[in-house]
């Protein structure tokens, strides 16, 4: 095997390199930017329809397709709360040409899956339905459009298709209605109070969901879905783009306008000098959080000064939560994490949003750091270094983005061109994006940086909230806060930022270069396997997926199954503590300042039989990555008293969190249920972090990533050898060997984990307190496989999953119409890697329903399975499994993380004997033999022969029950008398996890409602 061969191809050194040599433009500030976007076909019919269409070979024979309506929630009426949500439910059930759910037999049928969040939804403003759909057959396309087609004229709304959906849509009302759902639509209301926006949340009103009827339905359906209102998009690997547009001219040209429709209006958010100030009380809170948004327009970019203006914002961000992240490590940090972001809310209004999750009693601490860390750039700016750094991770970015600007995915130029329709956001090329940012970037200056603070002062639209499980702060306290930090900004008794030293090198001292003791090839998956001299082995595979990607794991067998239930605790907090200090030899904040610029990340994990690390890097920044390696296993980590201090806080936080929020409480009983009460499987309590011993567990952490010759690493992506093999056997074979072997097991011989699935049937009801009634389901079979046949056997139980998972959703979602959604999940992860004895686990089918139907609606599960196991599927449903699956693999060849999971788990099959391509080749043939092997029969017989059968015989089930207080009880004798009584004023909301994410709860907010 040639380990260095001659020069790479010219060409694709001139294309990784081409950023780098990128011209920059002269541009005029007041230039404007393109009306129509760049590289698409772009037009409108007679009709008013806008198309965008686009040929786009990422990935191959895929298009991906939408048609966006400008009609959201804000536009109902009183009565039709809820009802744009409602309408893009009923386009899934019936039309003109398609009925009974035919539309999501014909996407499952060529697999394109159909599940909850994944082929629509409705937020304020809009409604967008879409699709991911196979093109090597020309008339899947044309049906598709056909199908778009249907949905911007032909919905169909008749009573019983209305009473088929009021189930799903009541179901999906009811899953917004925990503590997340709660803090969203109060935070909503009260960020858009004294406009319409403030009454039209897209999941609408209960009452509304129970009683509208079809005629009202219709009639905003008719009112507002006009073509005038639509466009189609279609970007995909298609020969040409003008046989697209023709087809959706055939699809769509027909349609005749409505003569004179509706103007759609456009709503105000009213601005407020004064800030506001709430205090949010949520007993199923999983911890305090302070949340401060800045209201204001929504940008026009409409010139490169615009632009400009933008990318100065980004820079500004950047630096602040910079900054953030290093106040969140100094001893005595006021919040644990906390970040700033921007995004578009609707149509008129944007917001920048800080959120900040803290100690339970620490808002007020938080919320002041906060708005003194604004107020400190306000002041003093930030420093040369500062500005640097955001300079180069903005250029970092776009550099990876021009490289990558011809492997770009179908779906993000398809959001790019929905942008374009729904907020008029230019697409002017990445080509010519890439060069405004190189040529704008070096002179945006730390005085513009700074001037973007303004627009966050509390005068400005401010609206500034805590969150927390009980009342710790009140309203008061958040004045005096705020004029407390006013006064000392106007008084100029604010420090500036005291920097920290960065060294320059991550590694000060190039290791010793190991060498290539062996080597083989393996031309079936394309990939090369050396061992080094210090006994690390190394696979890479070389593709062109992604020019600017290279990604990477190693694992070594032994991990926290080995150890004695005195050490567990101690040790499993070790990558929790190690994380603190900085296991790369520097602590998390300074490392941030050194990577400033470069793409690489590299993290790790310790599992119960195993331990890992992974990395993700740009070719450029290879080096980098392999630094970070060789630091992670050089590094001796000594925790210090504060590190230990922040990370046991943050575990206090999270034990507490656990008791007050109901689906953790759910969530253990089925651990406990299924697995046991071992003490690997139950959740860790306050006692469990008193016996944890920091020293303890820093050097177990150290002993998990010491010893290379226990290692095996493969890497996948863009890797050019010649640049790639003296870094590996520098970084990688340059890790010393220690003179004994430290971690060494024989994967044959790991300590399982002790774990029974129960021999009878289990139906159990966990009670726990809610503020409004949930209820979540968990049914679950054991299932066994035999060691003689389970490469194979694992094929079958990933059909056999989806199998269930399509027959429920067709039991409980269609036909009874009681559910949302439904996942079936098979776990494998408690048996030890061990190549003999046979294989336990189980499958998991997890639905939310109505509490008083939840028992019915297990049993019908119960029903349908047993009908799969006495009769079997039909060829249709095995067709459409086959189908998925199929489509799913064709996309994942065109992946790097595809085959990295590929090749490691050939390494880690049973079958693995020191040949990794004979492995694969075996799981490989399995895959066809199942697929090729797959009937209704085979299918039937499977699940006899790894469920139990009948599976009435053995299983557990789990519900999650709310629990009634004496109170409630009491209120319900009184409930029948009772009606008409509006919600009370107050609204108590929760945040569901440790960390709050400004950016994403908006998101969630704004479209929460997805489909179908």
């Amino acid at each position: 095997m040639e380990l260095l061969p001659g020069p790479a191809d010219a060409s694709s050194i001139s294309k990784k390199h081409g950023f780098r040599s990128l011209k920059m433009v002269t541009v005029d500030m007041d230039e404007p930017l393109p009306l129509h976007p760049v590289g698409v076909l772009f037009g409108t019919l007679d009709n008013g329809l806008r198309y965008y269409v686009r040929c786009n070979s990422k990935p191959r024979m895929r298009a991906a397709l939408a048609l966006a309506v400008t009609v959201g929630s804000v536009l109902e009426e009183e009565d039709e709360r809820g009802v744009a949500h409602i309408v893009e439910h009923l386009a899934f059930s019936a039309t003109k040409m398609y009925t009974n759910h035919d539309i999501i037999k014909f996407l499952e049928s060529i697999g394109a899956e159909f599940g909850a969040c994944q082929n629509a939804a409705t937020s304020a403003d809009d409604t967008v339905y879409e699709m991911f759909v196979p093109v090597d057959k020309p008339e899947l396309l044309s049906q598709a459009i056909s199908v778009l087609a249907e949905f911007s004229s032909e919905i169909r709304v008749s009573k019983e298709d209305l009473e088929k959906e009021r189930g799903a849509v009541l179901e999906e009302y009811r899953g917004t209605r925990n503590a997340t759902g709660r803090l969203q639509d109060a935070h909503w209301v009260l960020m858009m109070q004294g406009s319409k926006y403030a009454e039209r949340l897209p999941i609408g009103l209960e009452r509304v969901i129970r009683t509208v009827s079809p005629d009202t339905v219709k009639n905003f359906y008719k009112k507002w879905y006009h073509l005038c209102n639509m466009a189609v998009i279609a970007v995909g690997d298609f020969s040409d783009a003008e046989t697209v547009v023709e087809l959706i001219k055939t699809h769509f040209g027909q349609k005749v306008p409505a003569p004179d429709p509706p103007l759609i209006p456009t709503f105000q958010v009213p601005s407020h000098e004064e800030p506001r100030f709430s205090c949010f009380v949520e007993s199923e809170a999983a911890g305090s959080a302070v949340m401060i948004s800045y209201k204001m327009p929504a940008d026009e970019l409409k010139t490169v000064k615009d632009y400009r203006n933008l990318l100065a914002e980004s820079m500004f961000l950047y630096a602040l939560n910079q900054r953030f992240f290093k106040i969140s490590r100094r001893k005595d940090p006021p919040y644990f994490s906390c970040s700033a972001a921007a995004d578009v809310l609707t149509r008129p209004l944007k917001a920048n949003i800080m959120t900040a999750s803290c100690k339970g009693k620490g808002t007020i601490d938080a919320l002041e750091s906060m708005l003194m860390e604004v107020a400190r750039v306000r002041l003093h700016g930030f420093s040369d270094r500062e500005i640097a750094i955001v300079r180069a991770l903005l250029m970092s970015e776009i550099e990876s983005a021009y490289l990558e600007r011809d492997q770009i995915q179908s779906t993000s130029l398809r959001d790019e061109y929905l942008q374009h329709f729904l907020h008029n956001e230019p697409v002017v090329g990445i080509e010519y994006e890439a060069q405004l940012q190189k040529t704008l970037l070096p002179h945006i200056t730390a005085a513009e940086l700074s001037k973007c603070s303004d627009k966050l002062r509390t005068s400005c639209s401010c609206v500034i909230k805590t969150i927390e499980p009980q009342t710790f702060s009140v309203v008061d306290d958040l004045k005096n806060i705020v004029k407390k930090v006013n006064l000392l900004e106007e008084e100029g008794r604010i420090p500036p930022w005291d920097d920290e030293h960065v060294p320059e090198e991550i590694v000060s001292t190039k290791p010793n270069m190991g060498h290539v003791v062996a080597d083989r090839d393996y031309p079936n998956i394309g990939a090369a396997e050396l061992f080094l001299s210090n006994g690390m082995r190394i696979c890479y595979k070389c593709t062109d997926f992604l020019d600017d990607q290279v990604i990477f794991t190693g694992y070594s067998y032994g991990g926290l199954s080995e150890l004695p239930e005195s050490e567990y605790f101690s040790c499993s907090m070790g990558a929790t503590i190690a994380g603190e200090i900085g296991v790369f030899g520097y602590r998390p904040s300074i490392l941030m300042d050194m990577l400033a610029g470069k793409r690489a990340e590299v993290g790790t994990k310790i599992g119960a039989y195993m331990r890992t690390f992974s990395g993700d890097c740009s070719p450029t920044d290879l080096e980098t990555a392999l630094q970070l390696v060789y630091q992670l296993f050089t590094t001796n980590l000594t925790p210090g008293e504060e590190d230990v201090k922040i990370v046991m806080q943050m575990a206090e936080e999270a034990v507490y969190a656990q008791d007050r929020d109901p689906y953790t409480a759910f969530a253990n009983r089925v651990k406990e249920l299924n697995y046991g009460n071992s003490y690997f499987f139950r959740p860790i309590r306050k006692s469990d972090l008193q016996k944890v011993d920091p020293l303890k567990a820093c050097e177990y952490f150290s002993k998990c990533f010491r010893d290379p010759s226990t290692f095996t690493v493969v890497i996948v992506g863009n890797i050019e050898p010649t640049i790639a093999m003296p870094l590996i056997l520098q970084y990688l074979g340059g890790i010393p060997r220690p003179a004994e072997p430290i971690m060494h097991f024989n994967r044959d011989e790991l300590k399982g984990l002790p774990f029974t699935f129960p021999t009878t049937i289990s139906r159990e009801v966990v009670r726990s307190p809610m503020v409004e009634a949930q209820c979540l389901v968990q049914l679950c079979f054991p299932v066994e496989m035999k060691n003689g046949t389970l490469v194979e056997e694992i094929h079958f139980v990933g059909f056999l999953s989806k199998l269930i998972e399509t027959k429920i959703m067709q039991v409980l979602r269609f036909k009874h119409g009681q559910i949302y959604s439904v996942g079936v999940s098979v776990f494998l992860g408690g048996n030890k890697p061990s190549r003999i004895g046979d294989v336990r686990g189980d499958i998991s089918i997890n639905f939310s329903c109505d509490p008083e139907i939840s028992s019915k609606l297990v049993d019908l599960a119960l029903d349908e399975i047993l009908c799969l196991q006495e009769e079997g599927p039909s060829d249709q449903d095995v067709a459409t499994i086959l189908e998925i699956e199929q489509r799913a693999h064709e996309n994942g060849l065109q992946e790097n993380y595809f085959w990295l999971d590929r090749i490691l788990r050939s390494y880690q099959s049973r079958v693995y004997a020191n040949d990794v391509g004979a492995s694969f080749e075996i799981q490989d043939e399995g895959r066809r033999k199942v697929r090729s092997s797959l009937t209704p029969r085979t299918a039937q017989l499977a699940l006899q022969r790894m469920l139990p059968y009948p599976c009435k015989k053995q299983y557990t089930v789990v519900i999650l029950m709310p629990k009634s207080s004496p109170f409630q009880l009491l209120k319900s004798a009184f409930q029948s008398t009772l009606t008409g009584h509006a919600r009370e004023a107050t609204i108590l909301v929760g945040i569901a996890a440790m960390v709050v994410l400004g950016i994403s709860l908006w998101r969630h907010s704004r479209s929460a409602q997805s489909s179908k």
